[in-house]
């Protein structure tokens, strides 16, 4: 198949990029590079550099007759989705409107979109978040995430594609862009190599369902042509806090750097999990990376980063 992958210079469209190569797909990335790095691009994949917002993306799409778009492409930073709400709005509703205008135009069969699950359901309270609870986004980003799907559904029902919407809780892992993305992961293990005292918002104790990076790139991979349209959260079902993902971090670069805590971040919820039994049901799928594990491989790679 041929397939678009818009974001795929990123922390996660990258390793989709690599899986779909790896199985003989025709992979075209669509990225600004505004976070994206040239450098996560796999050599066989193509790129086209454009804004998602631009309007030359449907001519682009009208001529590349793609058979499947993967929609990655997104401002993903909780605190600047509440410092600059029209820019969240911007590149997450609009941008995604533009690229569903270009598929509805170009015989796409399939659309896959990469949601939220940690910035949708609202508050948790021990009940593991299911596809088919209420939702209560807390901040701008969670709010147009679930905008954008809602559009998604509209336009596929309009158009007669099909979709597939991933629900990510928190994904780590190699590539993440620390500035960009606002992984904690990446932003903790940057701070102990060069030596500096990271700080924690709020308490640490909020607590993250954490899954790592090329288990959600093997979910991309599964879904593909898929002939149903589904809404899958993607998650490990546990709950971390965040001093336990810190200290997880510094026993792995065998560091001895206490945090220091600050100021918590309007619109971030203090506790997030979610159910993947419909994604076990349908692919039979359980998360394959443990923490320990996930975050041994991301500080080997950022290391050999710096060699």
């Amino acid at each position: 198949m041929k397939i678009a992958i818009t974001g795929g210079a990123g922390f996660i469209g990258s390793h989709i990029v690599d899986f779909y190569i790896q199985q003989g797909h025709t992979v075209v990335v669509i990225d600004n590079f505004t976070t994206g790095d040239k450098k996560n691009i796999h050599p066989k994949a193509s790129v086209i550099e454009i804004d998602i917002i631009s309007p030359e993306l449907i001519s682009i799409f009208e001529k590349e007759k793609f058979d499947v778009v993967n929609h990655h492409a997104a401002q993903l930073n909780l605190r600047v989705s509440t410092e600059k709400p029209i820019f969240d709005a911007t590149v997450n509703i609009l941008g995604t409107i533009n690229v569903l205008e270009a598929v509805a135009k170009s015989n796409v069969s399939q659309f896959i979109f990469a949601s939220t699950g940690g910035a949708l359901y609202g508050e948790y309270t021990g009940h593991l978040f299911k596809e088919t609870d209420d939702v209560s986004p807390q901040a701008p980003y969670g709010i147009s995430k679930l905008s954008a799907e809602y559009y998604v559904q509209y336009f596929a029902k309009k158009f007669g594609f099909n979709f597939t919407v991933l629900r990510y809780t928190n994904v780590y892992g190699p590539r993440q862009n620390a500035k960009g993305e606002a992984g904690v992961v990446s932003i903790f293990i940057n701070s102990l190599l060069d030596s500096n005292v990271p700080t924690i918002n709020g308490t640490g104790k909020q607590t993250r369902d954490y899954v790592y990076v090329t288990d959600i790139a093997k979910v991309n991979l599964f879904v593909l042509g898929l002939k149903q349209n589904l809404i899958l959260n993607v998650s490990c079902e546990t709950e971390t806090s965040v001093v336990d993902v810190y200290n997880e971090i510094n026993n792995a670069l065998h560091s001895d750097i206490e945090p220091i805590f600050g100021a918590s971040i309007l619109g971030e919820v203090l506790r997030s999990s979610c159910s993947n039994e419909c994604l076990q049901s349908n692919f039979n799928w359980t998360p394959p990376t443990t923490l320990q594990e996930g975050i041994q491989q991301t500080v080997e790679y950022f290391v050999s980063q710096r060699q």
